[in-house]
């Protein structure tokens, strides 16, 4: 894959290597899939009152896993629309969102990812998210830097909350976290340059980890929707907590990245 050379070069080990060849296969895979069913009508399942699930969740999260097994048999799995609820967190696993923002995709609104992370021991060896629409391929692995289509990539140096454009995003559960939704952005919406709202986390920590963002937060998050992200912005020079600048687990739901100059003036607006 021509558009992985320097970032397979940076990735510290053979294994990793390996790895992060096998999540990038299987995130162009699936989307090639999506941007074929794009423009197409959708079928649409409610998993709940405002979360939904098409056609092109399903064929991507399959066509995910069987790359992932053909070229990285043996670690387990925790994909989206398969998983039962049981998951050994030291276990290595592959942590799999096969479309983040179904709700943009399915309103015909260009902005949605692939997401592949892989844990290992809850912490992150290698990430790939990539942007059909756009043909972005955001890669990482631990020690060898964050890639966007095989150009290195870097946080932004941003030093002010007055310059900072930052991102959230609005739980599935709206009423169940309304009051702290509203409270945050009432809180940092007067201090930054500006808030955008993507509706897809994946992209957001993308965006954070290549500059385009300054930071991201949002509440109520499931591990697919973070893995990736989280090693993306970390290793372009990042920092990555809880609300409270508390270490990051996927499992927690809650997130803050930014650059690391931002993030304590971050954590005390969002707090």
């Amino acid at each position: 894959m021509n558009r992985l050379t320097n970032t397979l070069k940076a990735a510290p080990s053979r294994e990793l290597q390996t790895l992060l060849l096998a999540a990038a296969r299987a995130a162009l895979t699936a989307g090639t899939i999506i941007r074929e069913l794009y423009a197409k009508p959708h079928t649409i399942r409610m998993k709940g009152e405002i979360d939904l699930v098409t056609e092109a969740d399903l064929a991507a999260e399959t066509a995910i896993i069987a790359s992932l097994d053909e070229d990285a048999p043996g670690i387990a799995v925790m994909a989206e629309e398969s998983y039962q609820g049981l998951m050994d967190k030291d276990e290595r696993t592959w942590i799999i969102d096969p479309l983040d923002g179904t709700t943009n995709f399915a309103h015909g609104i260009p902005i949605f990812a692939v997401s592949i992370g892989l844990l290992d021991g809850g912490k992150p060896l290698a990430g790939v998210t990539y942007c059909p629409l756009q043909d972005e391929l955001f890669c990482a692995t631990r020690g060898g830097g964050a890639w966007l289509n095989d150009h290195r990539i870097q946080v932004t140096r941003t030093e002010f909350l007055v310059q900072a454009l930052v991102a959230t995003g609005f739980p599935y559960d709206i009423r169940k976290h309304l009051d702290q939704v509203i409270g945050q952005t009432r809180s940092v919406l007067p201090k930054v340059r500006d808030i955008r709202r993507m509706g897809a986390a994946a992209v957001d920590l993308a965006y954070v980890a290549c500059g385009r963002l300054d930071g991201f937060w949002e509440t109520a998050l499931k591990p697919w929707d973070t893995t990736a992200g989280w090693l993306l912005v970390e290793e372009a020079g990042g920092t990555v907590t809880d609300f409270n600048g508390q270490q990051y687990s996927p499992f927690k739901g809650e997130i803050l990245a930014s650059n690391t100059t931002l993030h304590p003036l971050l954590i005390e607006a969002v707090a």
